[in-house]
């Protein structure tokens, strides 16, 4: 029997192209339609509650369940590109509280706060997709690259953090100056691990004469072993793709000594989602 209340059901509320164009998502993970405008969906009161609950929000769960409830046609949000994922939230921002947003900023040179409205739409108008078809060419090698997942960039953002917690707590700790200067290192020491381990999830391929060498085991053995000049030369290459997708800072203008700087936008799932007071 059908629910004779479906038609008071939530409608879409704003379309969106993903920057992606729907690259990148394996088979089955996106329903992407003719026009390639994707519904969206404003939140639920579900939805609301789901991004409150703290150790949702830390592993990624929280956004995971909010995208998919709020875009449907995403069937699985871990593997949702990096370059779609700030248009995606920006867009579930719009639809369930209006494309206005407040947030306040302090001003760097006088530490004067003010309250700011920014236009959402304009913000998500900007957002582009880097190049990532361009390759690095080093020696006999072509190098290849992708965009991450909300999945590694999740699970990196663990790792960091629980990294640099440690750190932080090691100083402090009851042992003596030799145990902590152990820990200290093993602490850095996965760090970099971390950061290789990022890089060789960046890229999809290296290309040597004799082969197309494409396993992640592979490719993060070589960032570990390859020269400091081509290693350099990568993360770079990344950053900077990774720099092209973001979300670029506002800038601003200090009301009180007109002094200009740029404030930055977080995009993150307690603040952002929040509805104007």
């Amino acid at each position: 029997m059908t629910n004779p209340l479906t038609q008071y059901f939530r409608q879409p509320s704003i379309y969106i192209k993903l920057p992606s164009q729907g690259q990148n998502y394996p088979v089955g993970t996106l329903d992407m339609p003719a026009n390639n405008e994707l519904a969206v969906y404003p939140m639920t009161a579900i939805d609301e509650i789901t991004y409150r609950t703290p150790d949702a929000l830390f592993n990624g769960q929280a956004t995971i369940n909010v995208i998919q409830s709020c875009i449907p046609s995403i069937k699985n949000g871990w593997v949702i590109p990096s370059i779609d994922l700030d248009t995606i939230l920006i867009a579930i921002r719009i639809a369930s509280y209006g494309h206005e947003m407040e947030f306040g900023t302090t001003c760097p040179s006088c530490n004067n706060t003010s309250e700011n409205t920014v236009d959402l739409r304009t913000v998500m108008d900007i957002l582009s997709a880097p190049d990532y078809n361009a390759s690095i060419k080093y020696q006999d090698l072509e190098i290849f690259f992708r965009p991450l997942t909300y999945k590694n960039l999740n699970d990196n953002n663990q790792l960091q953090f629980e990294q640099q917690k440690l750190l932080q707590v090691i100083p402090d700790a009851t042992v003596s100056d030799t145990d902590k200067m152990t820990a200290l290192t093993a602490a850095f020491k996965k760090l970099t691990e971390i950061t290789v381990h990022s890089l060789a999830l960046s890229i999809i391929a290296i290309k040597t004469p004799g082969a197309l060498v494409n396993e992640f085991e592979y490719i993060n053995d070589f960032l570990k072993n390859c020269d400091r000049e081509l290693f350099n030369q990568i993360r770079e290459h990344v950053i900077k793709l990774r720099e092209q997708s973001e979300m670029q800072p506002l800038n601003m203008t200090c009301p009180e000594c007109q002094h200009q700087y740029e404030q930055v936008i977080t995009l993150d799932m307690s603040s952002f989602f929040a509805p104007a007071s």
